[in-house]
């Protein structure tokens, strides 16, 4: 084996420019969206007492949008109505595209006195059925309001409409020598809006943390059209309650969020990636620690995956394994200012991975194609299992030691119906287990559901490590939340929204 040292400095880094984003964009416009039976069928809902879109609320809608922006042609809601795994379809008839705050406020005032039930959605990536309508919400869709308001390269404080594509962000903010603290394999798609209603993660948890802590300030209207201001753009401010920090993970369903102000970090001028093969999830385990140890203050990212994941992204995609073939992957990412300080911490490293035989083969990008190719490989991965089959997905976090351990539960106890797959975030405990089939069965969703759920609550982790709860997994929430917390949830939710037209059959349960 050998591991030539790469301490790349990049000016201009971007590994995005082939990412999941751009690769699901190309699926999506081929793809049959009417194979998706609707949610309504696949499971046991009933619409609300909300009203149902009249001429007059389509005229209504025109005089705020105008014509152009008030979508009422089915073949072209059609992709609107479904989520991006083809896994739940609504029954939306309109779709409202507004570019203002105030355009949402008269749509919500609208909308609340008729008793309209709303589906806000961003770039629709989300995977527990949050993002599109379970029966007939009208669609706000966040897509146009996409200008950036202002970048401050001395403070790194950006301010932008909720609409603003993650990846765009990003490429924005690298003028000023500044990066978004959030990174996913969906930033070619999803919405900055979007990445807050969920409070993603994504790989710089590591780094930088929870979303939570890198927003300053959100613009959002409630359901009756009242525009709550919190904006702030200064970085300590203690006078009262966070507010804002309700609208962050609430996917929705308390407010429409339409700006927002992030901290954004300085661009790291150094980054190197390197890619281990190992034998056992347990030298998985025994390289997370070095890693730690090794790489310290510059260790930005710490992934995995397994054999069967590798299987995929190479035959669906045609993504080759840049190593020899092992039952298990690690991917590490470093980022810093200096070169050579960070070459020769990834050298020691390299060093006590080789001598300790944790890494049985493995190698460092070179080149930024070689970065953007093993980046690849795991962010890809969701999109090559979808060329499966019926994904059923499930993004949990659980103690690191034990995270691999469902998966082989898994595997186990579906037997040959389906294919049990495990990748995920290494350096935060957050799995990505999936389970495929040829196509959705009932029988083999209930031998899932809520096994994975239990078993996740019994070692004390969380059933939703990110994406939210969505519509597929609000019944669940009491597994992580008392009955007193959902309770105040509910309180909260009948104070901002009291009819509930704002997302009603997520989140929370019925």
């Amino acid at each position: 084996m050998t591991l030539a040292r790469s301490a790349l400095c990049l000016i201009n880094y971007s590994r995005s420019s082939r990412c999941l984003g751009n690769i699901r964009q190309i699926s999506s416009s081929s793809s049959n969206l009417t194979l998706t039976k609707l949610t309504s069928e696949l499971y046991d809902v009933k619409r609300g007492p909300y009203g149902f879109v009249s001429d007059k609320d389509i005229r209504t809608f025109e005089s705020i949008l105008g014509e152009q922006r008030v979508i009422t042609d089915e073949s072209v809601i059609e992709s609107y109505n479904v989520d991006w795994l083809n896994t739940v379809r609504g029954q939306s008839k309109v779709l409202l595209k507004p570019k203002t705050t105030e355009e949402v406020s008269k749509i919500l005032m609208h909308c609340n006195e008729q008793n309209l039930a709303v589906c806000p959605q961003s770039g629709n990536t989300g995977l527990v059925g949050g993002s599109v309508p379970v029966f007939d919400e009208i669609i706000l869709s966040m897509q146009l309001m996409n200008e950036i308001t202002s970048i401050d390269p001395l403070t790194g404080i950006l301010q932008c409409q909720s609409g603003c594509i993650l990846e765009n962000l990003n490429t924005a903010l690298a003028s000023h020598n500044l990066t978004m603290p959030l990174d996913l394999g969906a930033k070619g798609s999803c919405l900055i809006g979007g990445n807050l209603s969920t409070n993603a993660a994504g790989i710089r948890f590591l780094r930088y943390g929870s979303l939570r802590g890198s927003v300053l300030g959100i613009e959002a209207v409630l359901a009756d059209g009242r525009v709550m201001d919190f904006s702030s753009t200064i970085r300590k401010d203690n006078t009262g309650y966070d507010l804002k920090q309700l609208f962050i993970g609430s996917e929705g369903t308390l407010g429409v969020i339409t700006g927002v102000s992030i901290l954004a970090p300085v661009k790291p001028s150094c980054v190197n990636v390197a890619f281990f093969g190992a034998d056992t999830f347990e030298d998985l385990l025994s390289l997370l620690k070095l890693a730690k140890t090794s790489l310290g203050e510059i260790l930005s990212a710490i992934e995995f995956l397994d054999s069967s994941c590798m299987k995929e992204v190479g035959e669906q995609l045609g993504m080759p394994n840049p190593i020899s073939e092992h039952p298990f992957y690690f991917l590490v990412e470093t980022s810093g200012s200096n070169a050579a300080h960070d070459g020769d911490k990834l050298d020691l490293f390299v060093e006590n991975c080789l001598e300790s035989n944790f890494a049985k083969d493995g190698t460092l990008a070179t080149d930024l194609s070689k970065i953007q190719s093993i980046w690849n490989l795991r962010e890809n991965i969701a999109e090559a299992l979808k060329c499966k089959g019926y994904t059923y997905k499930y993004d949990i976090s659980l103690p690191t030691i034990k995270m691999y351990d469902i998966v082989n539960i898994m595997r186990k106890r579906m037997g040959d119906d389906c294919t049990v797959y495990g990748y995920g975030h290494l350096g935060d405990g957050n799995l990505h287990l999936n389970v495929v089939s040829k196509e959705y069965d009932a029988n083999i969703l209930a031998q899932i559901e809520p096994f994975v759920y239990d078993y996740t609550a019994s070692l004390k982790g969380s059933i939703s490590a990110e994406h939210g709860l969505g519509f597929k997994k609000k019944k669940y929430i009491g597994l992580n939340k008392s009955p007193e917390a959902i309770s105040m949830m509910k309180n909260i939710k009948q104070l901002l929204d009291p009819k509930g037209i704002l997302n009603p059959y997520t989140t929370l349960p019925s």
